[in-house]
């Protein structure tokens, strides 16, 4: 069955985005099984307090670990949080959530000040990737 997300135009596509910035986050994932675990680590370009990249056209070049969904690369929806509204487009679940409750501003550090050997002790619980 085709993903509704293949019949979005690229103004729908960037407005289905709620702006949470959950994508921006750190993600750690266990070399054994596969999982992806989320920190509370923000990518250095996310403002915190608007949840928004500020460099958004250029993410991809300035951050090659960028979390950059496009529609030929729907795959990497099993990593997005299952919150993601792209995520739940695609699976046909209903996007409307409550997004300022989702936003991470607050509730994050940049990734400037966390070094990788202390990644692990900013898990969270607060995001998950499972349905």
């Amino acid at each position: 069955m085709e993903s509704p997300l293949l019949k979005l135009n690229q103004s729908e596509w960037e407005a289905l985005c709620d702006g949470c910035a959950r994508c921006c986050l750190v993600k750690l994932e266990d070399e054994d099984t596969g999982e992806v675990v989320y920190t509370d680590v923000a990518c250095r370009y996310l403002d915190q307090e608007t949840s928004r990249c500020t460099v958004y056209a250029n993410r991809s070049t300035m951050n090659p670990d960028c979390v950059t969904l496009t529609k030929s690369n729907l795959s990497i929806l099993n990593v997005m949080p299952s919150s993601c509204a792209y995520r739940r487009a695609h699976h046909r679940l209903s996007v409307v959530l409550d997004a300022t409750a989702l936003r991470v501003s607050g509730r994050v550090i940049s990734e400037e000040v966390v070094t990788d050997d202390e990644l692990e002790d900013h898990i969270v619980d607060w995001i998950s990737v499972d349905e």
